[in-house]
């Protein structure tokens, strides 16, 4: 079986175009909340291709798109080449980083097995300053197969209560079909 915490899972499926979780765009929820704040650095974890980052940009957010897929992050600096000083690669859980006004979620928490996710909470905590968020699309399902590997909303609460307090929390009006409409826009303020 395949492993989606090694890089090697995710470079396969960037070189051989298999990424049906590419495509969305930010949705209007994340709009208005980011052009409502001053300008934040935002960290993009498992950025994939980084379709969210040059909204980011625009609205005067310093943004840190990271990805540990070669493959994923050569596609993100052709698409968006007046960002590519926005893009790294790297393995998110080991990169010496600063902390971070938001840590902006869009499906990287869905595509790391379950015996990652307390170590992705507390590698999120940690590079969220206190104060800050953690915001973004949860894929928020019963779908345990994966990925993307869906989390119930009682075991996200459970996972990341520790260090956040949940502020917001919203359907989204339209999912890719890989998360069959069972996103939710959420705003995570660290503690």
């Amino acid at each position: 079986m395949a492993d989606s915490s090694k890089a090697d899972f995710w470079e396969q499926r960037y070189r051989e175009g298999v990424m049906p979780w590419e495509g969305a765009r930010l949705p209007p929820a994340a709009r208005d909340f980011f052009s409502a704040q001053p300008p934040w650095r935002v960290l993009m974890p498992g950025c994939g291709s980084a379709a969210d980052m040059p909204p980011l940009l625009s609205m005067g957010h310093e943004v840190l798109a990271v990805d540990f897929s070669e493959a994923a992050v050569e596609l993100a600096a052709r698409q968006w080449p007046m960002a590519a000083d926005s893009l790294l690669l790297g393995d998110f859980f080991h990169l010496e980083l600063p902390v971070f006004d938001c840590v902006f979620e869009r499906a990287f928490l869905c595509a790391l097995p379950a015996f990652m996710r307390t170590q992705y909470s507390e590698r999120v905590a940690e590079l969220t300053r206190p104060g800050g968020v953690l915001a973004g699309v949860f894929f928020v399902a019963d779908a345990e197969r994966g990925p993307p590997f869906g989390i119930a909303a009682e075991a996200l609460r459970d996972l990341l209560s520790p260090s956040f307090e949940l502020e917001e929390d919203a359907a989204l009006e339209r999912s890719l079909e890989v998360f069959r409409n069972q996103e939710r826009w959420m705003v995570w303020r660290r503690k």
